[in-house]
């Protein structure tokens, strides 16, 4: 039987919260957030521009130091203006001298490096030079057992003598047979024959002169000598050793060090100024400096260039030689090669770093009256490590920036680096009319750290 089904409980209907609260809240949230970033806003904007802190002598001034009637316009344009000029360094152009030089780095090379053989096999039996030893032409370095040579040469004169009196007897013979001829007591044919023996024993002869020379040659072969005069390397054999002819290792090996040479690289874009330059008989210096080209080494003529073009460096190879007196120049020694071209003389000559680049080419600042700048272009010309030729737009004697021209433009007011520290004191210690006529017043100020003029005078 079916039981009756419970009724289900009522649902109390809740309120709904009312919109406008949280609608509230939301727009107090956004505006609170408004707030701050309009705050932090108004923070920056005041970090950045911000005026200057007045000089130390207009604070003392009281209310004529910020440009009040207490002290006119001393202590206020003059001050403003001052805070605007930037510190400098200046340098005066000068007329000089200017060398064409070409830079490379080079190679000593030696005019030559011989591995002395020997030129016969045998045992050595002395050793007459030390390692790093300078030794000359024809000076003995070694020798060989001479006795093999010696025997050689004994045999081969013996020969010569038997042969040369065999000669000496078939010539007697022939010329009495020739008389025997005209008596008609011999046959031609003897005569005949005995002409061609002695021919055949001339010829003997002959070898036997050269089979002499030979041992004798081999025999003084037997002592080693120095083919070219230079500085012997390490020693690579030693007494008691058997060498052979055609050996790789040698016996010594000499390199020539005077002269010497140095090989280094030209740019191809050099290699016509060069070439007119020897065309026209001009010996062209070759200086060597050491790798960090501060120690000059040796002082040379440039030699010659090479026939061709090195595709991989763009660069034509040339060398130049030098004496090497000291002997500062060792093989294979890495070296600064400077090479003069010409001179220019009495060029206007400025510092490097005065020299700027813009859009419309090279330009210079140049320091006018009233400590103000002309920004004025220029045409540059040669130039070294520290200095650079000004063709045209600028004349000796006028002073041009060198440091700090990169915040400037033309007409801007600066101060020298000598200027400065000058100014600095005498806002320090004076009254506000003597600060408010220096120009540099933010410097100023921060050089004491916004202290009062007392304190900053002390």
């Amino acid at each position: 039987m079916d039981q009756p089904r419970p009724d289900p409980p009522a649902v109390l209907a809740e309120p709904l919260p009312a919109a406008p609260p949280a609608r509230r809240r939301r727009w107090l949230g956004s505006s609170v957030a408004i707030v701050c970033l309009a705050l932090i806003g108004s923070l920056a904007w005041y970090l950045t521009h911000r005026p200057a802190a007045p000089p130390a002598g207009a604070v003392a001034g009281g209310p004529g130091g910020t440009g009040g009637p207490g002290s006119g316009g001393a202590g206020g344009r003059g001050g403003r203006g001052g805070a605007g000029a930037s510190t400098v360094g200046i340098a005066t152009a000068k007329q000089a001298d200017i060398p064409v030089t070409i830079e490379a780095l080079g190679t000593v090379t030696p005019v030559a490096n011989v591995t002395v053989q020997a030129q016969v096999s045998g045992v050595l039996t002395q050793v007459l030079f030390t390692e790093g030893q300078m030794v000359r032409r024809g000076d003995v370095l070694a020798t060989i057992d001479p006795q093999p040579f010696q025997i050689a040469l004994a045999q081969a004169t013996g020969a010569r003598m038997r042969d040369a009196a065999q000669l000496e007897a078939a010539r007697v013979t022939l010329v009495r047979f020739r008389t025997l001829l005209t008596q008609d007591s011999i046959a031609r044919q003897e005569v005949d024959t005995q002409a061609a023996l002695v021919k055949q024993l001339e010829g003997t002869v002959a070898i036997d002169r050269s089979a002499e020379n030979t041992a004798r040659l081999n025999l003084g072969y037997a002592r080693i000598v120095a083919p070219i005069a230079g500085r012997v390397g390490l020693r690579p054999v030693d007494a008691g050793n058997y060498v052979a002819t055609g050996s790789t290792t040698g016996v010594a090996v000499i390199t020539q060090l005077t002269p010497i040479d140095v090989e280094f690289a030209i740019p191809q874009d050099r290699v016509p100024e060069v070439q007119a330059r020897l065309k026209a008989g001009a010996q062209l210096p070759v200086a060597a400096w050491d790798r960090t080209r501060t120690k000059p080494l040796d002082a040379g003529q440039f030699s010659t260039l090479d026939n061709a073009v090195d595709t991989t460096t763009g660069t034509v190879k040339a060398k130049a030689r030098y004496t090497n007196a000291e002997g500062n120049l060792f093989p294979n020694q890495f070296v600064n090669a400077r090479l003069l071209l010409r001179t220019i003389t009495a060029a206007v000559v400025v510092p490097v770093t005065a020299l700027r680049h813009g859009p419309n080419g090279d330009f210079v600042y140049v320091l006018k009256e009233g400590n103000t700048v002309e920004l004025r272009n220029v045409t540059r010309g040669e130039s070294t490590v520290d200095v650079v030729a000004i063709t045209t737009g600028l004349a000796s004697g006028e002073q041009v920036v060198t440091e700090g021209g990169d915040r400037l433009k033309d007409g801007a007011r600066v101060q020298t680096s000598i200027e400065r520290p000058a100014g600095a004191a005498s806002g320090g210690s004076s009254a506000s009319g003597a600060a408010g006529a220096f120009t540099p017043g933010r410097r100023a100020s921060g050089a004491h750290g916004g202290r009062p003029a007392s304190q900053a005078a002390r």
